[in-house]
Protein backbone atom coordinates (compact mmCIF):
# COMPACT_ATOMS: atom_id res chain seq x y z
CA UNK A 1 0.00 0.00 0.00
CA UNK A 2 2.86 2.37 0.85
CA UNK A 3 4.57 1.63 -2.47
CA UNK A 4 1.34 2.25 -4.37
CA UNK A 5 0.89 5.58 -2.60
CA UNK A 6 4.49 6.61 -3.35
CA UNK A 7 4.12 5.60 -7.00
CA UNK A 8 0.87 7.54 -7.35
CA UNK A 9 2.50 10.58 -5.75
CA UNK A 10 5.43 10.42 -8.19
CA UNK A 11 3.11 10.06 -11.17
CA UNK A 12 1.11 13.05 -9.96
CA UNK A 13 4.33 15.07 -9.57
CA UNK A 14 5.42 14.15 -13.10
CA UNK A 15 2.04 15.16 -14.52
CA UNK A 16 2.19 18.48 -12.67
CA UNK A 17 5.73 19.12 -13.95
CA UNK A 18 4.67 18.37 -17.52
CA UNK A 19 1.70 20.72 -17.24
CA UNK A 20 3.92 23.48 -15.81
CA UNK A 21 6.46 22.97 -18.61
CA UNK A 22 3.72 23.23 -21.22
CA UNK A 23 2.47 26.41 -19.54
CA UNK A 24 6.00 27.88 -19.46
CA UNK A 25 6.59 27.05 -23.12
CA UNK A 26 3.25 28.59 -24.08
CA UNK A 27 4.52 31.86 -22.54
CA UNK A 28 8.09 31.73 -23.86
CA UNK A 29 7.51 30.50 -27.42
CA UNK A 30 5.42 33.50 -28.58
CA UNK A 31 8.15 35.86 -27.35
CA UNK A 32 10.87 33.83 -29.05
CA UNK A 33 8.85 33.55 -32.27
CA UNK A 34 8.28 37.32 -32.29
CA UNK A 35 12.02 37.90 -31.94
CA UNK A 36 12.78 35.42 -34.74
CA UNK A 37 10.33 37.09 -37.12
CA UNK A 38 11.73 40.55 -36.32
CA UNK A 39 15.25 39.34 -37.23
CA UNK A 40 14.26 37.59 -40.47
CA UNK A 41 14.17 38.63 -44.10
CA UNK A 42 11.11 40.17 -45.70
CA UNK A 43 10.44 37.26 -48.03
CA UNK A 44 10.85 34.61 -45.35
CA UNK A 45 8.52 36.39 -42.94
CA UNK A 46 5.91 37.08 -45.64
CA UNK A 47 5.98 33.45 -46.78
CA UNK A 48 5.53 32.15 -43.24
CA UNK A 49 8.82 30.26 -43.35
CA UNK A 50 10.04 31.54 -39.95
CA UNK A 51 9.44 29.01 -37.18
CA UNK A 52 11.84 28.78 -34.25
CA UNK A 53 14.91 30.40 -35.81
CA UNK A 54 15.46 33.58 -37.89
CA UNK A 55 15.84 33.15 -41.65
CA UNK A 56 18.14 35.64 -43.33
CA UNK A 57 19.30 37.14 -40.04
CA UNK A 58 19.34 40.95 -40.11
CA UNK A 59 18.61 44.03 -37.96
CA UNK A 60 16.82 46.07 -40.64
CA UNK A 61 13.61 46.42 -38.63
CA UNK A 62 15.41 47.56 -35.48
CA UNK A 63 17.55 49.99 -37.45
CA UNK A 64 14.41 51.55 -38.90
CA UNK A 65 12.86 51.91 -35.43
CA UNK A 66 15.92 52.87 -33.37
CA UNK A 67 17.88 54.86 -35.94
CA UNK A 68 15.86 58.00 -35.37
CA UNK A 69 16.10 60.78 -32.79
CA UNK A 70 12.31 60.80 -32.50
CA UNK A 71 12.48 57.26 -31.15
CA UNK A 72 14.56 58.34 -28.15
CA UNK A 73 12.28 61.33 -27.54
CA UNK A 74 9.24 59.05 -27.49
CA UNK A 75 11.06 56.57 -25.28
CA UNK A 76 11.83 59.34 -22.76
CA UNK A 77 8.20 60.51 -22.94
CA UNK A 78 7.03 57.01 -22.02
CA UNK A 79 9.53 56.82 -19.16
CA UNK A 80 8.29 60.15 -17.76
CA UNK A 81 4.71 59.01 -18.23
CA UNK A 82 5.28 55.79 -16.29
CA UNK A 83 7.14 57.55 -13.44
CA UNK A 84 4.62 60.38 -13.05
CA UNK A 85 1.56 58.15 -13.48
CA UNK A 86 2.97 55.53 -11.13
CA UNK A 87 3.63 58.09 -8.41
CA UNK A 88 0.27 59.84 -8.79
CA UNK A 89 -1.69 56.58 -8.99
CA UNK A 90 0.11 55.26 -5.90
CA UNK A 91 -0.63 58.35 -3.79
CA UNK A 92 -4.25 58.73 -4.93
CA UNK A 93 -4.99 55.02 -4.56
CA UNK A 94 -3.60 54.81 -1.02
CA UNK A 95 -5.29 58.04 0.13
CA UNK A 96 -8.66 56.88 -1.23
CA UNK A 97 -8.40 53.24 -0.12
CA UNK A 98 -7.56 53.99 3.51
CA UNK A 99 -10.79 55.86 4.47
CA UNK A 100 -12.90 53.51 2.34
CA UNK A 101 -11.52 50.55 4.30
CA UNK A 102 -13.07 51.89 7.52
CA UNK A 103 -16.32 50.61 9.00
CA UNK A 104 -19.49 52.53 8.24
CA UNK A 105 -19.67 53.87 11.80
CA UNK A 106 -16.21 55.41 11.34
CA UNK A 107 -16.92 56.77 7.84
CA UNK A 108 -20.71 57.12 7.35
CA UNK A 109 -20.45 58.05 3.65
CA UNK A 110 -18.25 55.06 2.80
CA UNK A 111 -20.95 53.17 0.87
CA UNK A 112 -21.92 56.27 -1.09
CA UNK A 113 -18.37 56.77 -2.32
CA UNK A 114 -17.98 53.06 -3.07
CA UNK A 115 -21.09 53.04 -5.24
CA UNK A 116 -19.87 56.14 -7.08
CA UNK A 117 -16.55 54.41 -7.77
CA UNK A 118 -18.21 51.20 -8.96
CA UNK A 119 -20.61 53.14 -11.20
CA UNK A 120 -17.69 55.05 -12.76
CA UNK A 121 -15.81 51.79 -13.29
CA UNK A 122 -18.75 50.20 -15.15
CA UNK A 123 -19.91 53.26 -17.10
CA UNK A 124 -18.19 56.27 -18.65
CA UNK A 125 -19.23 59.38 -20.53
CA UNK A 126 -17.74 58.27 -23.83
CA UNK A 127 -14.71 59.22 -25.88
CA UNK A 128 -15.85 62.66 -27.07
CA UNK A 129 -16.90 64.01 -23.62
CA UNK A 130 -13.65 62.63 -22.21
CA UNK A 131 -11.63 64.44 -24.88
CA UNK A 132 -13.57 67.68 -24.37
CA UNK A 133 -12.92 67.49 -20.63
CA UNK A 134 -9.17 67.02 -21.13
CA UNK A 135 -9.09 69.88 -23.64
CA UNK A 136 -11.06 72.16 -21.29
CA UNK A 137 -8.33 71.79 -18.68
CA UNK A 138 -5.70 72.82 -21.24
CA UNK A 139 -3.89 69.48 -21.10
CA UNK A 140 -3.81 68.71 -24.82
CA UNK A 141 -0.28 68.14 -26.13
CA UNK A 142 1.05 67.89 -22.57
CA UNK A 143 2.55 64.97 -20.66
CA UNK A 144 -0.07 65.62 -17.99
CA UNK A 145 -2.81 64.63 -20.41
CA UNK A 146 -1.30 61.13 -20.54
CA UNK A 147 -0.91 61.02 -16.76
CA UNK A 148 -4.00 62.70 -15.30
CA UNK A 149 -6.57 61.39 -17.79
CA UNK A 150 -6.41 58.03 -16.00
CA UNK A 151 -5.16 59.23 -12.64
CA UNK A 152 -7.54 57.12 -10.54
CA UNK A 153 -7.59 53.39 -11.42
CA UNK A 154 -10.75 52.27 -9.60
CA UNK A 155 -9.99 48.56 -9.85
CA UNK A 156 -6.70 49.17 -8.05
CA UNK A 157 -8.50 51.15 -5.35
CA UNK A 158 -10.89 48.24 -4.72
CA UNK A 159 -7.97 45.80 -4.41
CA UNK A 160 -6.19 48.01 -1.88
CA UNK A 161 -9.42 48.66 0.06
CA UNK A 162 -10.02 44.94 0.51
CA UNK A 163 -6.38 44.39 1.49
CA UNK A 164 -6.58 47.13 4.14
CA UNK A 165 -9.78 45.60 5.50
CA UNK A 166 -8.01 42.27 5.99
CA UNK A 167 -5.29 43.80 8.18
CA UNK A 168 -5.79 43.18 11.92
CA UNK A 169 -7.81 45.95 13.56
CA UNK A 170 -5.74 45.54 16.72
CA UNK A 171 -2.75 47.13 15.00
CA UNK A 172 -4.61 50.39 14.44
CA UNK A 173 -6.17 50.31 17.90
CA UNK A 174 -2.76 49.83 19.53
CA UNK A 175 -1.33 52.72 17.48
CA UNK A 176 -4.21 54.99 18.50
CA UNK A 177 -3.64 54.14 22.17
CA UNK A 178 0.02 55.07 21.73
CA UNK A 179 -1.01 58.45 20.35
CA UNK A 180 -0.49 57.87 16.63
CA UNK A 181 -2.55 59.91 14.21
CA UNK A 182 -4.21 58.80 10.93
CA UNK A 183 -1.26 59.87 8.75
CA UNK A 184 1.23 57.99 10.90
CA UNK A 185 -0.95 54.88 10.96
CA UNK A 186 -1.40 54.96 7.19
CA UNK A 187 2.22 55.45 6.13
CA UNK A 188 4.00 53.69 9.01
CA UNK A 189 1.70 50.69 9.53
CA UNK A 190 -0.74 50.14 6.67
CA UNK A 191 1.51 50.95 3.71
CA UNK A 192 4.48 48.76 4.84
CA UNK A 193 2.11 45.84 5.53
CA UNK A 194 0.40 46.33 2.16
CA UNK A 195 3.55 46.04 0.05
CA UNK A 196 2.27 42.93 -1.83
CA UNK A 197 -0.93 44.59 -3.07
CA UNK A 198 0.78 47.94 -3.67
CA UNK A 199 3.46 46.22 -5.76
CA UNK A 200 0.69 44.47 -7.69
CA UNK A 201 -1.25 47.64 -8.50
CA UNK A 202 2.03 49.39 -9.35
CA UNK A 203 2.73 46.63 -11.87
CA UNK A 204 -0.74 47.14 -13.33
CA UNK A 205 -0.08 50.87 -13.66
CA UNK A 206 3.34 50.42 -15.28
CA UNK A 207 2.08 47.88 -17.82
CA UNK A 208 -1.02 49.92 -18.65
CA UNK A 209 0.79 53.24 -19.21
CA UNK A 210 3.73 51.68 -21.03
CA UNK A 211 1.63 49.66 -23.49
CA UNK A 212 -1.13 52.23 -24.08
CA UNK A 213 -0.89 54.10 -27.40
CA UNK A 214 -4.37 55.47 -28.14
CA UNK A 215 -4.24 58.35 -25.65
CA UNK A 216 -0.98 59.54 -27.18
CA UNK A 217 -2.54 59.45 -30.63
CA UNK A 218 -5.60 61.45 -29.56
CA UNK A 219 -4.15 63.85 -26.98
CA UNK A 220 -0.79 64.66 -28.56
CA UNK A 221 -0.91 67.06 -31.55
CA UNK A 222 2.82 66.89 -32.28
CA UNK A 223 4.73 63.75 -33.22
CA UNK A 224 7.73 64.69 -31.07
CA UNK A 225 5.46 64.39 -28.01
CA UNK A 226 4.21 60.90 -28.85
CA UNK A 227 4.89 58.18 -26.25
CA UNK A 228 6.82 55.15 -27.45
CA UNK A 229 3.88 52.92 -28.30
CA UNK A 230 2.16 55.65 -30.33
CA UNK A 231 5.39 56.45 -32.16
CA UNK A 232 6.07 52.81 -33.08
CA UNK A 233 2.46 52.32 -34.15
CA UNK A 234 2.79 55.30 -36.47
CA UNK A 235 5.93 53.84 -38.05
CA UNK A 236 3.81 51.01 -39.39
CA UNK A 237 0.86 53.15 -40.44
CA UNK A 238 2.66 56.14 -41.96
CA UNK A 239 6.12 56.07 -43.59
CA UNK A 240 7.06 59.22 -45.48
CA UNK A 241 9.32 58.23 -48.39
CA UNK A 242 9.42 61.65 -50.09
CA UNK A 243 12.43 62.94 -48.15
CA UNK A 244 14.38 59.68 -48.04
CA UNK A 245 17.78 59.09 -49.57
CA UNK A 246 18.36 56.17 -51.90
CA UNK A 247 19.94 54.10 -49.12
CA UNK A 248 17.07 54.82 -46.74
CA UNK A 249 14.50 53.90 -49.40
CA UNK A 250 16.35 50.67 -50.09
CA UNK A 251 16.30 49.84 -46.40
CA UNK A 252 12.55 50.51 -46.24
CA UNK A 253 11.99 48.23 -49.22
CA UNK A 254 13.72 45.40 -47.35
CA UNK A 255 11.21 45.61 -44.54
CA UNK A 256 7.84 43.88 -44.35
CA UNK A 257 4.92 44.70 -42.12
CA UNK A 258 5.41 41.40 -40.36
CA UNK A 259 9.04 41.98 -39.45
CA UNK A 260 8.40 45.60 -38.45
CA UNK A 261 5.37 44.68 -36.35
CA UNK A 262 7.35 41.90 -34.70
CA UNK A 263 10.14 44.34 -33.84
CA UNK A 264 7.58 46.79 -32.47
CA UNK A 265 5.98 44.15 -30.26
CA UNK A 266 9.32 42.88 -28.99
CA UNK A 267 10.60 46.36 -28.11
CA UNK A 268 7.34 47.02 -26.28
CA UNK A 269 7.80 43.89 -24.19
CA UNK A 270 11.37 44.54 -23.05
CA UNK A 271 10.72 47.07 -20.21
CA UNK A 272 7.91 44.95 -18.77
CA UNK A 273 10.05 41.82 -18.98
CA UNK A 274 12.77 43.64 -17.04
CA UNK A 275 10.45 45.04 -14.34
CA UNK A 276 8.13 42.07 -13.85
CA UNK A 277 10.62 39.70 -12.13
CA UNK A 278 11.15 42.24 -9.34
CA UNK A 279 7.41 42.53 -8.61
CA UNK A 280 6.33 38.99 -9.53
CA UNK A 281 6.77 37.56 -6.04
CA UNK A 282 4.14 39.97 -4.72
CA UNK A 283 1.69 39.47 -7.56
CA UNK A 284 -0.31 36.38 -6.54
CA UNK A 285 -0.24 37.29 -2.84
CA UNK A 286 -1.45 40.82 -3.52
CA UNK A 287 -4.22 39.77 -5.90
CA UNK A 288 -5.48 37.01 -3.57
CA UNK A 289 -5.64 39.08 -0.39
CA UNK A 290 -6.89 42.17 -2.20
CA UNK A 291 -9.74 40.45 -4.02
CA UNK A 292 -11.72 39.10 -1.04
CA UNK A 293 -12.92 40.41 2.30
CA UNK A 294 -12.97 38.06 5.27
Amino acid sequence: MVRDTTLSSRIADIIIIIILLIGALSCILPIWYTLCVSLSEKSAAAAGMVKLWPIGFNFNSYEQIIGDRKFFNSFWTSVKRVILAGGINFIVTVLMAYPLSKEKKEFPLRNVFMWILIFCMLFNGGLIPWYITVRSYGLINSIWALVLAGGLPIFNVILVVNYFRNLPKELEEAALIDGAGPWYILFKIFVPLAIPVLATVTLFTIVNHWNEFFHGLVLMAKEERYPLQTYIQQLVVVIDTSAMTEDQYKRISELSNQTLNAAKVFIAMIPVLIIYPFLQRYFIHGITLGSVKE
